[in-house]
């Protein structure tokens, strides 16, 4: 068995955690990958995968093989796609990280269209509110919001939001409407604790600004949370549109003080260090873009 067709075996060995699996999708038999596997690390000199009776998963030269090789044929696939033209689309395994409640709202529900333009594209959703580490996770393209704790990330901006004082219409005809910063104060708030929330805020309006420590009794630390206390009257919200997108549509969750500015949120796709971008990756930048601009519009 040639080299390339090796790697290729390892690869889905390690994506499926299985020889049987990667034995299927060849239509080969499961002594055919074993053999590849183990000409594979003879010719490298090193072991790559570790099988017991429960698991089996790549050594650390085995993972960083796995990374380098998988680039690698990817892009040669992506060469391949080029020679034939976008005709064919997209193929092959892309992974993107993105936050729960976002993708949620804002990915899933158009990827019908994406992958009808894609047959033969393989897509895997990691959805975490927390900033993961790409390389260690294997991921082709993250979707971060807000600022980059890291500057030398390969990152596009792709869109902007508003943030906005936001509640139920039933919490704001029982505690009152805020028409300024003072008036918050007074008011119960959810309060989302993690990168990019708090409980202090910067309102601006024309040339004044005032900084407000919003009063909460309850501290959330994902943004599905923060919706759920606010749509069921628990308080007031600072949140980006994105968190709330179609309760602002239908007036479930009505916006207040919108003379007053509060800092905006920037949506980025961020790409692992060192690594450059696929077409995959890139295109589906795009898509996510595209989307959140139909929305706006």
């Amino acid at each position: 068995m040639d080299r390339l067709a090796a790697i290729e075996i390892f690869i889905r060995v390690v994506d499926t955690g299985s020889y049987s699996a990667a034995a299927r999708h060849y239509d080969v038999g499961q002594p055919a990958v074993s053999k590849a596997i183990a000409q594979l690390e003879e010719w490298l000199g090193v072991k790559l995968l570790l099988r017991t009776t429960r698991a089996l998963t790549p050594t650390e030269a085995g993972t960083s093989f796995y990374q380098r090789a998988r680039r690698a044929v990817e892009e040669a696939d992506e060469a391949v796609l080029a020679a034939r033209g976008t005709a064919s689309g997209l193929a092959g395994k892309l992974r993107v990280s993105a936050a729960v409640c976002f993708a949620r709202l804002h990915i899933v529900p158009r990827l019908p269209e994406f992958l009808a333009q894609h047959p033969n594209l393989e897509l895997e959703l990691v959805l975490d509110d927390r900033n993961i580490d790409l390389v260690e996770e294997g991921i082709d393209l993250a979707l971060r919001m807000g600022v980059l704790a890291d500057s030398n990330m390969t990152a596009r901006r792709l869109a902007e939001a508003r943030r906005r004082v936001v509640g139920t219409p039933e919490y704001f005809e029982r505690e009152g409407i805020p028409t300024e910063p003072a008036d918050l104060l007074a008011h119960r708030a959810v309060i989302y604790t993690r990168d990019g929330g708090g409980e202090e805020w910067k309102f601006r309006k024309e040339t004044a600004e005032v900084s407000v420590k919003m009063q909460g009794q309850v501290k959330i630390t994902a943004t599905e949370g923060v919706r759920a206390a606010v749509i069921a009257d628990m308080g007031l919200a600072i949140a980006s549109e994105w968190a709330f997108t179609p309760e602002l549509k239908s007036g479930k969750v009505v916006s207040v003080m919108d003379d007053w500015m509060l800092p905006t949120i920037s949506l980025s796709a961020v790409y692992p260090t060192g690594r450059l971008a696929s077409t995959k990756a890139r295109q589906f930048a795009t898509f996510v873009e595209t989307c959140l601009a139909d929305e706006a519009a």
